[in-house]
């Protein structure tokens, strides 16, 4: 399934396809086994733009607009989606934020060394308290004269130990998300620690951390946005992380359809391939019809915002279906190969592993379906 692309998007398209089947998908599997991608692929990354996607060239961005992303991130989906994460994660949220809120200051020490892959950017907002109720954080930030002391910590944080700089939120008023303020808090400043998650389920290749603030003084510079917006930073970001998100599980349920049409073909029982078996069809035939549906919801998010229209709810829509989606068809890709798809050998274990968390981060599918609800009703559920 394909709409009319222009000849730029096509362009990025291809090149991170081609990337993708040269440098990330031949390594995926080694990569989840270490529980370390190979770091060096930032730098790539960033060479062929794809970590300045949506950035204006003026900070070292290569421009595009969010259907390029979106084609872009739907391969790194494709591929790996722990490498998915680094683009998602330190241009979609971070580098895209500072873009938006940031200073020109701000803008002209960070933007050009996160789009270049010199640096990387992680967001701070899940707690160990806190996952979706992240208006109730707990992490504070004190003014003290001309700085701020932050104190708190982060949990489950997406390039956290390789990280230059974090999205901080924190508490710097009252209770509830009015409350909330934003930061740049480069990661070498004294008083922040990291300490990497293992034992994950999947996306075992992505350097995910814990990180702990004590007393962490930062200028009053390194605020993100106005006192007390960081709330809405944190949202502003997440709506336009939503659509990446999906984009990343299209490419996992596009994995899952080629994966097991190949192997349904190969393989044979009775006497003949397993594609001609009329049930088989069926899981294969599901699994199509997934990808082609999360798909067509993914590029509309990226088409509303690429013409300025309200796409918060539609991007809800999108992240709910193609996460959910992305688990339905790896369940059946691995149903195809039977007892092979349960050994590393083959990729769908690992498709499977890494979709499922794809329904919990950036907003659960629970928490996409009250804020579709209260689209539909006027009426919040929280």
């Amino acid at each position: 399934m394909d709409l009319e692309l222009s000849e730029e998007q096509a362009a990025a398209r291809a090149l991170a396809r081609e990337f993708v089947d040269r440098e990330v998908a031949p390594h995926a599997a080694d990569w989840d086994r270490a529980e370390s991608v190979d770091r060096g692929i930032v730098k790539r990354l960033g060479a062929l733009g794809f970590l300045g996607l949506t950035v204006e060239e003026e900070y070292g961005g290569s421009g595009g607009d969010h259907m390029a992303y979106c084609l872009v991130t739907e391969e790194l989906g494709r591929g790996d989606s722990s490498v998915r994460g680094i683009v998602s994660v330190s241009l979609g949220l971070v580098a895209t934020s500072i873009a938006r809120w940031g200073t020109q200051g701000q803008k002209r020490r960070w933007l050009p060394s996160l789009t270049s892959g010199e640096a990387v950017g992680c967001f701070g907002l899940t707690e160990p308290g806190t996952g979706s109720d992240a208006a109730n954080l707990t992490t504070r930030a004190v003014r003290e004269g001309d700085e701020y002391v932050i104190s708190g910590s982060k949990m489950f944080i997406t390039n956290g130990t390789w990280a230059d700089v974090v999205l901080l939120f924190a508490r710097t008023g009252e209770a509830g998300h009015r409350g909330v303020s934003a930061f740049l808090v480069p990661t070498a400043t004294a008083g922040l620690e990291r300490r990497e998650v293992h034992g994950k389920l999947g996306l075992r290749g992505q350097a995910t951390a814990e990180l702990a603030f004590e007393r962490v003084r930062v200028p009053a510079r390194a605020m993100l946005g106005p006192e007390g917006k960081g709330f809405s930073v944190a949202m502003s970001a997440l709506a336009k992380g939503r659509m990446s998100v999906a984009a990343g599980c299209v490419g996992i349920a596009q994995a899952c359809l080629d994966a097991a049409t190949g192997y349904a073909k190969e393989r044979e029982q009775f006497g003949a391939p397993i594609a001609g078996r009329q049930l088989v069809q069926e899981m294969l035939a599901d699994i199509a019809v997934d990808v082609d549906a999360a798909r067509l919801l993914t590029w509309r998010v990226a088409d509303l915002i690429d013409r300025g229209l309200p796409f918060a709810t539609e991007s809800s829509v999108a992240k709910l279906y193609a996460s959910e989606a992305a688990v339905r068809c790896a369940n059946n890709a691995l149903q195809v190969f039977g007892g092979y798809g349960y050994i590393d050998e083959y990729p769908v274990g690992k498709l499977l592993r890494d979709a499922r968390v794809m329904t919990l981060y950036e907003g659960t599918s629970q928490i996409q379906k009250l804020l579709i609800g209260r689209a539909l009703t006027g009426i919040p559920a929280f």
